[in-house]
């Protein structure tokens, strides 16, 4: 992928973000969508070598709108300024649509690659399994949080990203892991500058990345199911 031409597309349009200057240079930005699906498709065929579950993977149905929900947003600009994807068993990388774990990145203007995996902001039902299965399989999920690669590449779940101040409903308070029980989301993610030199290095860099974090994802999936009563 050019990824010098997509942080120069994405920073021009930072500073122009409007339907006629994205319309002008839509041209640009159909090539450069192109060229983030092939790095996909690359991407999916080397997470599928130690995680079948995602092999099969739809590139094009990992990729994030570009465009912006301004509905209820004060910051009306209409498009995103980053190239962004996850990927997820089923192609179901949001949480609304029961994805579970998810491997997901994004490329921003400035460069900077975010990459990371797991559950973000899970909906009530899920986030409610995830205690449970926590306290549950306090061992195991303990084991997870050690493991070598996990904690290389990303440290600790990412405890800034949602946390209560008090443990949650029905939980024991004095439990050992009450602070993990108090996330939100229960997700590993870093960021790093793009080696813009070297654009062959990205999949590569992601496919580790995300094999590093493969220990939570198999966690995550070991969570009982759940079903949300509709009556």
């Amino acid at each position: 992928m050019h990824l010098h031409d997509l942080t120069q597309f994405l920073s021009e349009l930072k500073e122009n973000n409007n339907r006629p200057w994205f319309l002008w240079n839509k041209p640009r930005y159909d090539i450069l969508r192109a060229e983030f699906a092939d790095v996909l498709a690359q991407l999916i065929r080397e997470l599928g070598k130690f995680d079948p579950a995602v092999g099969a993977c739809n590139p094009k149905k990992a990729m994030f709108r570009f465009q912006r929900d301004t509905r209820f947003a004060n910051d009306k600009t209409p498009y995103k300024t980053h190239f962004s994807a996850g990927i997820a068993p089923g192609d179901k990388r949001r949480p609304s649509a029961g994805a579970g774990p998810t491997y997901y990145f994004h490329i921003e203007a400035n460069g900077t690659l975010l990459l990371g995996a797991g559950e973000y902001l899970p909906p009530a039902p899920r986030l409610k399994a995830i205690r449970e299965h926590v306290v549950n399989d306090a061992t195991g999920f303990a084991k997870m949080l050690k493991n070598k690669h996990l904690r290389e590449t990303y440290g600790d779940l990412r405890h800034d990203e949602g946390k209560l101040q008090r443990p949650p409903k029905g939980f024991d308070p004095d439990h050992p892991l009450i602070d993990y029980l108090k996330l939100k989301s229960y997700f590993v993610w870093k960021e790093v500058p793009l080696d813009l030199s070297a654009p062959d290095k990205l999949v590569p860099q992601l496919a580790q990345g995300f094999k590093d974090a493969f220990a939570l994802v198999t966690w995550l999936r070991s969570v009982p199911e759940t079903f949300e009563d509709t009556e």
